[in-house]
């Protein structure tokens, strides 16, 4: 089998980042680009990886190897079949992806999404190397979270400062030894970039034709929380037919503009009920509504339980 192991050394003369010792086969994980000095490429040993995959806590999903790759001239790599599932984030620079029959161009904000067994090939541009961190990942649920993330190699989520910073504390989290509850947390950690990455491509999702300001209308619902919105008013402000609007806005959020702007007032009731000693007419009303039992059939169709009973439930 063709293993290889890197030794763990310093990179850039600086305590920050080390490249951890792994034993993998090398044709399942990463590419043998060379490792500029700020560059960082961390890969799960073996018996971790074993470890992982056993313990509850992460066996649905674990990472393999992760990196960062700043400004990567001549990076490039192609695979017949992917051994595992592969997260590329370009956050600066171009690219370019070909996965089956199709090619994207990638550029800033640009999500790499690559399921297990997809020949793929990608690379820097010449000119405009990309700056991409990156993450192959395994684990009895990995396909339900790749796939959240859409139905193609390829989605827009543009610059995400918080994604960074997720990333930058992956490799921290390293620095702590082989940890198998360093590992786990790492594991966690993946977790919840995987499914904010699923979120925000959902809300940069385009659809064919017109697309939908997501955040503007979301502004609009906000602006009249204590009042009323028809669909009318969404679709005119869109520019489109009731109808179109509708199918457009449910594709993006899984729900209607209407079903969307009452879940919204829902959540501000619950602040009204947390944050005040006002009673539930009172919140009802502030929440758009005249009518307080229909204020609270609503709130408990949508929150699960009464305003009232939510008020004496409240958790620590």
């Amino acid at each position: 089998m063709d293993y290889i192991a890197l030794q763990s050394h310093q990179v850039n003369k600086t305590p920050l980042y080390y490249v951890d010792v792994f034993i993998m086969k090398k044709t399942d994980i990463t590419s043998d680009w060379p490792l500029p000095p700020k560059g960082i490429r961390l890969l799960s040993p073996k018996f971790l990886v074993d470890a992982m995959a056993a313990d509850p806590l992460c066996e649905d999903l674990y990472p393999l190897a992760t990196g960062f790759y700043p400004q990567a001239r001549h990076h490039r790599m192609r695979r017949q079949q992917n051994a595992n599932y592969l997260l590329i984030y370009c956050t600066e620079g171009q690219g370019r992806l070909k996965a089956g029959k199709h090619e994207w161009s990638i550029k800033a904000g640009d999500i790499i999404s690559l399921p297990e067994g997809l020949a793929h090939s990608y690379r820097a541009d010449a000119k405009q190397p990309w700056t991409i961190y990156w993450a192959h990942y395994s684990g009895t649920l990995a396909r339900e979270y790749s796939q959240r993330i859409g139905n193609e190699p390829f989605a827009q989520i543009g610059l995400q400062p918080r994604l960074i910073a997720d990333f930058e504390a992956l490799f921290s989290l390293r620095r702590g030894g082989y940890s198998i509850d360093a590992y786990i947390h790492s594991a966690c950690r993946l977790k919840q970039m995987l499914s904010f990455i699923a979120y925000s491509a959902q809300r940069h999702q385009q659809q064919p034709g017109q697309a939908i300001d997501l955040a503007k209308i979301e502004e609009l619902m906000h602006l009249n929380l204590c009042g009323s919105l028809n669909l009318q008013a969404l679709a005119d402000d869109a520019n489109l037919s009731k109808y179109h609007f509708t199918r457009k806005f449910k594709q993006i959020t899984g729900h209607s503009p209407i079903q969307h702007f009452i879940h919204l007032k829902m959540q501000h009731a619950c602040q009204l009920l947390d944050s005040t000693a006002h009673s539930v007419k009172q919140i009802a009303i502030e929440s758009g509504y005249k009518d307080a039992y229909y204020f609270s059939r609503l709130f408990k169709q949508v929150i699960g339980i009464s305003p009232s009973e939510y008020r004496r439930n409240k958790a620590a």
